[in-house]
């Protein structure tokens, strides 16, 4: 568990100097934006495979001696930036190295062109990857949050998914629970209540210092379209 006064930077600069935790810490909540960047930017196509591998990559990049994290800088801009660049870079790699061994397509070669070249339309993918790993990441902070009032919390995270996995009405939801839709109006407001506080935590850890979080969360929220 991250403890509750680390931030992202306390985290990078331990997990640079070779501590486990640290390094366990930051593969934790970084590998999520990662993978999903990649299996983004590779989707149905024959680099697909590469996902994992790729990752791996990415993190041998910033944890090596003289990588990434040792050189990774509070006072250049968030992490989220470097990070980006990295993985966009090691992206780059696979696909070169796919095309030099002949294991890509003739008509696939245009497309990773393309897709290489448009460096800034990438970044607005990895930072829609970023947005989404956080959103999770809040998530599952809320689920172990509201675990601790048993069914009622249960109901909650339900609700929630309910809500705006599947867009269902409050009164829908209150006639399949049988209850007042009055009620279920107000553990509503209690549960979006609770993530959002789950949310600014996790901005917080991963922007510390920050200070328009609720702005940060919005925009996060913003980045998901």
């Amino acid at each position: 568990m991250t403890a509750p006064d680390d931030t992202c930077w306390t985290v990078l600069r331990a997990a640079s100097t070779g501590d486990p935790d640290a390094r366990s810490t930051f593969a934790r909540h970084y590998e999520p934006t990662i993978r999903l960047f990649l299996a983004t930017r590779w989707r149905s196509r024959a680099l697909a495979a590469e996902v994992a591998d790729a990752t791996q990559e990415v993190f041998v990049e910033c944890l090596k001696p003289g990588g990434v994290l040792e050189r990774a800088d509070a006072n250049r801009g968030d992490f989220r930036a470097l990070l980006g660049a990295v993985t966009r870079n090691i992206a780059r790699r696979f696909e070169a190295r796919a095309v030099e061994r002949g294991r890509v397509r003739p008509e696939d070669s245009a497309w990773l062109q393309h897709v290489a070249d448009d460096d800034a339309g990438q970044a607005t993918v990895f930072d829609r990857s970023w947005a989404r790993a956080l959103v999770e990441e809040a998530t599952a902070r809320y689920r172990d949050l509201a675990a601790k009032d048993g069914e009622a919390g249960r109901r909650r995270v339900e609700l929630l998914e309910r809500r705006f996995g599947s867009d269902e009405a409050i009164r829908e939801i209150a006639a399949a629970w049988d209850m007042p839709a009055q009620d279920v109006h107000n553990a509503y407001k209690k549960a979006r209540k609770e993530f959002y506080r789950c949310l600014r935590e996790v901005v917080s850890f991963h922007r510390p210092g920050v200070m328009d979080v609720d702005g940060e969360c919005r925009a996060l929220l913003g980045m998901l379209g």
